[in-house]
């Protein structure tokens, strides 16, 4: 009978289109070791997450540069459009998924490399899995309750709950990964990680580290300085909150774990790690340097809202979240940024990194722009009255 019920759910999910196939021992697999274990066993199948990758006419606007370093150690990804599997009333439907990250590696590229190498395979085996675990348990309740008609409530909180439980188990995988690798290959090395996540009109982020995402929406005000002039343009709301080691509560946890705050430069763990979360960082595990992101939860997209914009610290540290949303006004609201520095042929995303390296940036500088609308927005200065 057992037997009957694994072979009931082999259907459902090969009913996709494309399948994915989910055998016992696979599963067995992944409850051990997670998503790392069953890419690496031999009892599970190869699997090829690149069909889900879909075009349309979504896009992420992405740009990176090396600014001051010698070397570039931030890395991003951006898939506008995957197509993942979630419950619907007859069992497994697709539902399209935007994905977009930023790894800001900091002691050498080893774990910003292994983490967006890893996250987007990682991120949708999880995803498939516990789509998996919610089919097979809500289908063992009805059968144990004597219903054999498999319909299931149509919402996204539980498409939700999956979506999130997947990104935070990604990064506890890679995590755990990149520490086996540190400590055979001696590794110092450490990450930041920002991932931003929209599916029907709302965004969830999840965050480690000192990279920010923020939401550009139009919003109107009277300029005092302007005869009270109505002056509607892009405005920045801040999605995160940077993991500095001086924050109450980080501070309190690296403290009850036996390291030290101290300013050197800026505040640092122990005097070296200017960040209290990352992947990697492993000699500074023990002193309360965790590997969990702080997620915002789903956020409702507004009408209002026009931009997402994921941006490695350098983008931000000689230049404000307002200021990358002023040159996302496109000029249109009066604005402190000089546009000399972004020509037409510019990307908006290549202005943003623009105007953070010609105001002094000395850190690898990395951005990506969702455009949450096809049209540009509507900014204009009205007199009033």
């Amino acid at each position: 009978m057992e037997g009957e019920k694994v072979a009931l759910f082999f259907v459902a999910f090969l009913c996709l289109s494309y399948a994915y196939e989910v055998s016992v021992s696979c599963m067995m697999a992944y409850d051990e070791g997670g998503a790392s274990a069953v890419f690496n066993s031999p009892e599970c199948r190869p699997w090829d997450f690149s069909a889900a990758i879909k075009n349309g006419t979504d896009k992420c606007l992405v740009a990176t540069h090396q600014g001051r370093r010698k070397y570039q150690e931030d890395r991003i990804r951006c898939y506008p459009r995957v197509i993942v599997p979630v419950l619907g009333e007859d069992g497994v439907g697709e539902a399209s998924v935007g994905i977009a990250a930023v790894f800001d590696g900091h002691g050498g590229k080893e774990a910003s490399e292994m983490a967006s190498q890893k996250f987007f395979d990682y991120f949708l085996l999880h995803i498939v899995f516990n789509t998996y675990k919610n089919l097979f348990s809500h289908s063992k309740e009805h059968q144990e309750a004597g219903q054999y008609s498999l319909k299931f409530k149509v919402d996204d909180e539980s498409t939700h709950g999956i979506l999130e439980k997947a990104l935070l188990r990604t990064i506890q995988d890679i995590d755990s990964e990149f520490t086996q690798e540190a400590l055979k290959n001696d590794y110092i090395s450490g990450s930041t990680a920002i991932v931003v996540l929209w599916m029907n009109g709302e965004i969830l982020v999840g965050n480690l580290g000192d990279s920010k995402a923020i939401v550009c929406s139009r919003r109107s005000h009277f300029d005092q300085g302007n005869e009270g002039d109505l002056v509607t343009s892009l405005q920045a709301e801040e999605l995160t909150k940077d993991h500095h080691p001086d924050r109450d509560d980080e501070k309190a946890r690296i403290e009850a774990a036996g390291g030290v705050v101290l300013f050197v430069g800026v505040p640092r763990v122990n005097g070296i790690l200017a960040v209290s979360r990352s992947i990697g960082d492993i000699r500074l595990k023990r002193y309360g340097v965790i590997a969990e992101p702080e997620v915002t939860g789903w956020r409702h997209l507004s009408t209002d809202d026009w931009y997402v914009v994921i941006g490695s610290d350098g983008i931000f540290e000689s230049s404000s979240s307002q200021d990358a949303c002023d040159i996302l006004s496109g000029g249109h609201a009066k604005t402190s940024i000089d546009s000399s520095f972004c020509p037409s042929s510019s990307s908006l995303a290549d202005c943003i990194v623009h105007n953070a390296f010609s105001k002094g940036s000395g850190d690898n500088l990395s951005v990506i722009v969702i455009p949450l609308r096809q049209e540009s927005p509507s900014l204009e200065h009205k007199h009033h009255i």
